[in-house]
């Protein structure tokens, strides 16, 4: 996508694109091929920034600023008025249980914590269309939930939200659609349902309760596993071309490995990722993510 086109319109709840291409799409750096355009026009990202929420991924705060101050300030760059601003930032830090820190520096919080403050930041001006970078990163899971439910109410209203992320049990979650981007280049793009139909049905869910090493061993079997998402205690495979769950079925059976689960299931995205973006992605350089 290094020479590709982005397009973004409102209301899409999604968009797929490599991280760097936010800075694209953003206006912070030129790009060196290809063209991006925003609400339907080819202008500059900065000549919409009252339209578009960022959260970027490494913290961009200013350390030594109040939570309250910084928060208004960064409402104020975005076009609100100072009050307005400082009304939105208390009733956000409020609702995201920041409320008794207004006056702390931010150097002062959490790093999750933090986390929030840049959250609200990216929504205090309400925008049309939010780009989340690993929005979760640093929270706790309560704290993750509080925000998860926000970027589910956002998208409800009919703005769209970008996701980022490297997580796909996150990814699979809450998007609708995804798209995979390795090494610069979109390997797959789609309604999450139909990337799974198309993916195929040929997938199996196990949970073993016993004898994991000969459960391995059975995995490992090309006649009887394509692929396997192996965690020890429990699997997920994609079955050989001329393999069939009545086979592997016996062949875990005859083994004396103990199943607590033997499902037919739609692959998941984590395998589909696998799959589609291969072992060699452990050692690329590049970032591979799944976006949506």
């Amino acid at each position: 996508m290094r020479h590709g086109s982005i397009s973004i319109d409102v209301g899409t709840r999604y968009v797929a694109v490599d991280p760097d291409e936010l800075d694209r799409i953003l206006d912070r750096l030129a790009s060196d091929g290809g063209s991006v355009r925003l609400f339907g026009n080819h202008v500059a990202g900065r000549d919409l920034s009252a339209r578009v929420g960022y959260l970027p991924e490494e913290r961009g705060l200013y350390r030594k600023m109040r939570v309250l101050d910084q928060l208004a300030f960064l409402g104020e760059i975005r076009g609100l008025r100072r009050l307005d601003s400082v009304r939105r930032a208390r009733t956000w830090l409020e609702r995201l249980g920041l409320g008794d820190w207004t006056r702390k520096k931010v150097e002062d919080l959490s790093k999750g914590m933090q986390q929030k403050v840049q959250f609200i930041g990216s929504l205090l001006h309400d925008p049309e269309l939010v780009v989340l970078d690993e929005p979760f990163s640093g929270l706790d899971p309560v704290n993750s939930q509080l925000m998860k439910d926000v970027v589910v109410e956002i998208a409800r209203e009919g703005r769209t939200v970008l996701f980022s992320t490297h997580i796909m049990e996150q990814a699979e979650r809450m998007c609708d659609r995804v798209a995979i981007i390795a090494r610069g280049e979109k390997v797959l793009d789609g309604a999450l349902s139909e990337v799974k139909r198309d993916f195929g049905t040929r997938h199996v869910a196990l949970v073993f309760t016993r004898n994991q090493a000969s459960a391995a061993r059975i995995l490992r079997d090309p006649a009887l596993v394509a692929r396997a998402d192996d965690y020890g205690g429990s699997a997920e495979v994609e079955l050989a071309s001329e393999g069939n769950p009545d086979r592997l079925l016996r062949a875990l059976v005859d083994a004396d490995v103990g199943l607590s689960r033997f499902e037919i299931v739609e692959p998941s995205l984590q395998s589909i990722f696998i799959a589609k973006v291969g072992a060699e992605a452990a050692v690329a350089p590049a970032r591979e993510e799944a976006h949506a």
